[in-house]
């Protein structure tokens, strides 16, 4: 008997340091599983942190976007967009979920939604470019059809308004204004246009008439020579014509006018640039 108490003695002692070892090395792993998910999460919160940052600088981005966007609608008197239209509808209060959330939870969700309204926020603003591009290709193509440049080289002899007639003396009224030099001198379009018409008459010999849209006309009068067709589109710049004396004329020169809705305007409120 004495033998066997001995042996169960063993057992149990070896059972003993089983139990304890086992228990030793699960405590151990549960540690070292425990070490990992920690460090994980601290792994995962610096990359939300950088995120965060990143978001902050992507956020000062799309302000300045949105400052040059208010810029650009003021200065070409573009309608301005209500700051309560831009919002979007956004915020609102914290749901019980979101309230009941750890610190790293509501950080990592907070964060996802402040991507998401970025997301959304861009497009919108995407689309309010597009608009502003739309508008400002109207601006550009009405300042490329606006007479704004001097139609030929030489020294203006007569202005536009109530002026004396070479012819009678009498004061009248001078349509446009005289632009004297020599017979040859090249004559420009001063706008993107159409050539609308080409006549020769008694007043001013041979003359052109360019469409250019928007209620614009420019007259070309006393031409010599002319070197477009009827019909044909025309460029800002391109010689249209040259300088003669033709049709009641003192000499060579270049009668111009500027007509609004077909009613003549001083044509020098229009020109921009130097001869």
């Amino acid at each position: 008997t004495e033998p066997m108490a001995r042996q169960r003695s063993v057992c149990v002692l070896i059972l003993s340091s089983i139990f304890i070892y086992a228990s030793f090395f699960d405590n151990r792993v549960d540690q070292q599983e425990l070490d990992r998910l920690r460090a994980e999460n601290d792994r995962l919160m610096d990359r939300f942190e950088k995120m965060r940052i990143d978001l902050a600088e992507i956020q000062s981005r799309y302000q300045d976007l949105v400052s040059k966007e208010k810029t650009i609608r003021v200065a070409f008197d573009l309608p301005e967009i209500p700051s309560e239209e831009r919002e979007l509808g956004t915020g609102g209060p914290i749901s019980p979920a979101v309230a009941r959330m750890s610190d790293n939870e509501r950080v990592a969700y907070k964060t996802e939604q402040e991507v998401d309204r970025l997301l959304v926020l861009s497009s919108f603003e995407l689309e309010k470019y597009h608009e502003v591009e739309d508008a400002l290709q109207g601006v550009k193509s009405r300042l490329a059809h606006t007479p704004t440049i001097w139609p030929t080289k030489g020294w203006m002899s007569r202005g536009f308004g109530m002026k004396h007639d070479p012819f009678t003396g009498y004061r009248q009224m001078h349509r446009g204004i005289d632009i004297a030099n020599h017979i040859g001198t090249p004559v420009i379009a001063t706008a993107n246009g159409t050539v609308k018409s080409i006549t020769q008459t008694s007043g001013f010999g041979k003359m052109i008439a360019l469409d250019h849209g928007f209620g614009l006309t420019t007259i070309y009068g006393h031409l010599s020579e002319i070197e477009v067709k009827r019909g044909q589109h025309v460029k800002r710049g391109d010689v249209i014509a040259l300088m003669g004396s033709t049709g009641w004329s003192t000499g060579p020169h270049l009668h111009y006018e500027v007509r609004l809705n077909g009613r003549p305007v001083d044509p020098m409120k229009y020109i921009l640039n130097d001869k």
